[in-house]
């Protein structure tokens, strides 16, 4: 089982270039970044996990420029958004930033994706809250257009694009009707967003992997029923605080690979934790990149 982390970068955090070299050093699998543009002060989303929404939430780093940096001084570590939400994106603009990070890296890059929770948040950005699941869909649809390797025109319900030149491309050759890098959908589980994973996704991104025994046997229904290769399902419980009993679980269900979460501190107290947990990438056999293939 590979071992990949996530983190909350801040401005007031270890930096991407520390902590990934430290990562890479102790045979950690990846680094996955959350995103937040921005926090609006009125609102009235509650926090999904309850009570007051932790300060890091409006101090987050851009996901894409940390894991730059995070690439440009690593070889082997995987590197993911955990989540992009694309509905808050121009989609052109993001496929650019997909494709050159993935580029960059070496094929190293895994895209996740989420829906989003905060109302206002989305707001700001012309994001009409009930159907922000169909212009997810809709910019998956335009961004795999110019990651074809021909030009390829795209015309959907919230975007289009003529057929353009697009460079570069991302690593990963098409598979199914995947086109890009990896990409993973996060959500709680249900028909909605099994339907969206097997249409244009690699696999699930369940925070924190509570219920996988249930949820996992509708998954693979779904999966098997779009024609999807029953053998490339990928699932990565996210935000996970691991313990060995749990991820022995993990491993009995065919998980491959999980996201633990570091705290969102200094680089003291990080290391500190990292050091904790260094009994599961050891017991694990280390890592090599987000899928296992390696760059």
């Amino acid at each position: 089982m590979r071992i990949a982390v996530t983190i909350f970068l801040t401005d007031e955090t270890i930096t991407p270039v520390r902590l990934a070299r430290e990562l890479e050093q102790r045979g950690f699998a990846g680094l996955y970044l959350p995103e937040h543009t921005h926090i609006p002060v009125e609102r009235t989303s509650p926090y999904p996990a309850g009570g007051e929404l932790p300060r890091e939430y409006g101090r987050t780093l851009d996901p894409f420029v940390a894991l730059g940096q995070a690439a440009a001084v690593t070889e082997r570590l995987g590197l993911g958004t955990g989540i992009t939400l694309a509905a808050q994106h121009d989609p052109i603009d993001l496929a650019k930033q997909v494709a050159t990070l993935d580029h960059l890296s070496g094929g190293r890059f895994t895209l996740g994706l989420g829906f989003g929770w905060n109302v206002e948040e989305a707001a700001d950005h012309g994001v009409e809250w009930r159907t922000r699941r169909e212009l997810v869909r809709d910019r998956m649809g335009l961004m795999r257009a110019l990651w074809t390797e021909e030009p390829t025109a795209y015309e959907g319900e919230f975007g289009s694009v003529r057929a353009s030149f697009a460079h570069p491309k991302p690593v990963r050759k098409p598979r199914g009707p995947v086109v890009g890098p990896r990409t993973l959908v996060g959500g709680a589980a249900g028909p909605k967003l099994f339907s969206s994973i097997c249409e244009y996704a690699d696999g699930w991104l369940p925070i924190g992997g509570r219920g996988l025994t249930e949820s996992l046997p509708a998954l693979r229904t779904a999966w098997a029923e779009a024609g999807r290769d029953p053998g490339a399902l990928q699932v990565v419980p996210y935000a996970v605080l691991p313990g060995a009993g749990k991820l022995a679980h993990f491993a009995e269900l065919g998980i491959e690979e999980v996201v633990v979460q570091l705290p969102p501190e200094g680089e003291a107290e990080v290391l500190r934790v990292l050091d904790a947990y260094q009994q599961f990438v050891d017991g694990a056999g280390g890592g090599d990149g987000a899928d296992g293939r390696g760059a």
